[in-house]
């Protein structure tokens, strides 16, 4: 499955709220239990060691954890030794139910019990002397925090000097916007100065990354023991590169539209795994690229440009060791606008092993279909006038182009041809499942896992592709190819 935005960091993060409500039901349960007679049964998780409970309640929205209270006499004051808070504003009705609530918790929480994860999430304006006090918290329990995260719109001076002080933190997650959303689009700075021996996991949204003397910005040398780090929307000033160097590096994902930078280089002897999500505008280069495995990559394009197509192809060409490629659909389209694509003897990818492809429509990008549809016409006209208007007619009946280019899946396994093809989608109703089966030659298993799949012979949209009927070529080994629903994620 894809999991281009969401970071995969150690910080527990709390149960969804059918989860929660559960375990909330089960509690209320053994507290009925509680008020019968002895001959009914015993209540077993309020048998359990202090210990255990704490660590069961440690995976609950802290909101919910302070509702254990009214269980029994043992649970009153048991949600004040929690070594976790979990601080959603999404949880409460108004910003002033949250604000009281987050107070309380702090002022009536054990101070003798240490503190080990923060979780702070306002998605929004947070008021300054709320902040200063979750702030100041923190920097008093900063000896055993280990996890933190905080999500909100305000002082980001305050911010950085609380996480500066937390040297024990493992796992470091900051999406910080100026209050009123102010200037948002120049990000915060990111200190050079910002020392976290310990940190393992580190995830950005929103920030500046400063280049020096050598030309390129380099944030992440401060930490020797990195080995998953996540960038979102971040930008580099007063430089073209920006390096990621770390011998400890192993997972890197990267949303980024930005252009304010010409390239990404990858010091990271010991990178598995590479996820982008964006537009490809920077080419990616150094010596982790010869390490990576697993490669995922969703890009967008938004407008009429040459050079993201030029550069997503340059990025298979140098990714020569991948074994597992997932891409979306929207890539593969963006990857055929590469002149004479096909035609190309492609040197990389001899090590594939597998190849997801998850279908996605292009609402949200306008101007892809209609590159698409242009290439496509371009290469009609090549082979006749005929070919051409044929085409031309079709598109406008309203046809359109199949989500799957012609040839390309053919095209990046031409140098291991036994790798198996899996087909995924949230969106079975948008796809002619039976032509994507089609736009393939030679698949010979299709299987589907998901009850929502709909069968190939329903009401969906005829491509362009079936009513010119377009050759395509085949690869001499037909591909494993597996139809089926992804799960949407969360």
């Amino acid at each position: 499955m894809f999991d281009y935005l969401e970071p995969k960091m150690s910080m527990k993060r709390p149960c969804s709220s059918n989860e929660e409500s559960m375990i909330l039901e089960k509690m209320n349960k053994r507290r009925k239990c509680e008020n019968q007679s002895n001959e009914e049964s015993e209540d077993r998780l309020s048998d359990l060691p202090d210990g255990i409970i704490l660590h069961i309640l440690s995976f609950l929205n802290t909101k919910h954890v302070v509702r254990t209270c009214v269980l029994s006499k043992r649970w009153r004051h048991l949600w004040k030794r929690i070594p976790t808070l979990m601080l959603y504003a999404s949880r409460f009705s108004t910003v002033k139910q949250f604000a009281m609530f987050v107070s309380n918790i702090l002022t009536l929480r054990d101070t003798s019990t240490a503190l080990h994860a923060l979780d702070l999430d306002r998605h929004g304006n947070i008021e300054p002397q709320l902040l200063k006090k979750i702030l100041n918290y923190v920097s008093s329990h900063n000896t055993h925090l280990q996890d933190l995260g905080i999500s909100v719109n305000g002082d980001c001076g305050l911010i950085m000097s609380c996480v500066s002080s937390c040297r024990a933190l493992t796992s470091l997650m900051l999406s910080i916007y100026p209050k009123d959303g102010i200037c948002s689009n120049s990000g915060i700075l990111f200190p050079k100065s910002l020392n976290l021996p310990t940190l393992t996991n580190l995830y950005l949204t929103n920030f500046n990354f400063c280049g020096g003397e050598n030309g390129c910005a380099e944030p992440f040398l401060a930490f020797p023991k990195l080995t998953s780090l996540v960038i979102r929307s971040c930008r580099v000033r007063d430089a073209q590169i920006l390096r990621i160097s770390s011998e400890t590096l192993v997972n890197f994902k990267m949303r980024n539209y930005s252009e304010d930078f010409a390239k990404i280089e990858l010091c990271a002897p010991s990178l598995c795994t590479f996820t982008f999500t964006g537009t490809p505008v920077q080419k990616i280069c150094g010596s982790g690229l010869s390490s990576v495995k697993q490669v995922k990559i969703k890009a967008e394009m938004f407008s009429r440009w040459d050079e993201p197509p030029l550069i997503l192809f340059d990025w298979l060409l140098n990714l020569a060791n991948v074994k597992s490629l997932m891409v979306s659909s929207t890539t593969l389209r963006i990857l055929s606008l590469v002149p004479d694509l096909l035609e190309v003897k492609l040197p990389s990818l001899c090590n594939l092993k597998s190849m997801e492809i998850k279908l996605e429509t292009c609402s949200n990008q306008m101007a892809l279909p209609n590159l698409v549809k242009e290439a496509m016409l371009k290469k009609a006209a090549a082979k006749s006038r005929k070919e051409a208007a044929k085409l031309r007619k079709a598109f406008k009946a309203r046809l359109e182009p199949p989500p799957i280019p012609d040839g390309i899946v053919e095209f990046l396994r031409q140098n291991s041809q036994s790798a198996e093809v899996n087909i995924t989608t949230n969106y079975p109703a948008c796809f002619n499942l039976k032509q994507v089966e089609e736009s393939i030659k030679g698949a010979k298993v299709i299987n589907y896992h998901s009850q929502f799949a709909v069968p190939a012979s329903s009401a969906a949209p005829v491509h362009a592709a079936e009513s010119a009927s377009a050759t395509v070529p085949a690869s001499s080994t037909p591909p494993s190819l597996h139809l089926c629903c992804a799960e949407k994620e969360d």
